[in-house]
């Protein structure tokens, strides 16, 4: 797990982005992507931050990114790109209030931020966010992001490529 400074506070929600597609995936991380829910690729998952989840991450770094989510980010997501099973529509705030115990789409984004609630726990909300590939593409799928490539642990600036892809 990164180190963070103390006047920083680390953020609880993560949000993973799958990078590579299907094509070569060694069965231990086909089984990780799966358990992750990420069958595709430019597909987006909610997980909180914590050991066992970076574990899974570990695993499967070759072929996906991550990073902390910020506020503003995960409201853009959530309005944008978070479907309902049935009927396949958006997420509404009407929704939001008759079929979950928030009174807002706001109170909702605080007690996910603050890993209150479970973005599965959230009845017929998809889990899964289908996300545009990134305009301009990525930097490049074999390398980490370290060396300047798109894979791996991102920090903060995952909340840049989901700007992009949504």
């Amino acid at each position: 797990m990164p180190k963070t400074s103390n006047k920083e506070t680390p953020s609880n929600l993560l949000a993973v982005i799958r990078v590579r597609g299907r094509v070569d995936v060694r069965p231990e991380v086909k089984h990780t992507l799966s358990l992750l829910r990420l069958h595709k690729s430019n597909h987006c998952v909610l997980v909180k931050n914590g050991t066992p989840v970076w574990g899974m991450l570990q695993v499967a770094k070759d072929w996906i990114t991550w990073g902390e989510i910020n506020r503003e980010t995960l409201e853009e997501l959530l309005k944008k790109r978070a479907y309902l099973s049935e009927g396949n529509k958006g997420l509404s705030e009407e929704y939001v209030k008759e079929n979950t115990s928030h009174d807002s789409m706001d109170d909702l984004i605080e007690a996910l931020l603050a890993s209150k609630v479970n973005i599965k726990q959230i009845k017929g909300l998809k889990p899964v966010f289908r996300l545009n590939p990134p305009r301009k593409g990525y930097s490049g799928v074999k390398k980490s992001y370290t060396k300047g490539g798109a894979l791996g642990y991102r920090g903060k600036a995952i909340n840049e490529l989901l700007r992009q892809m949504i």
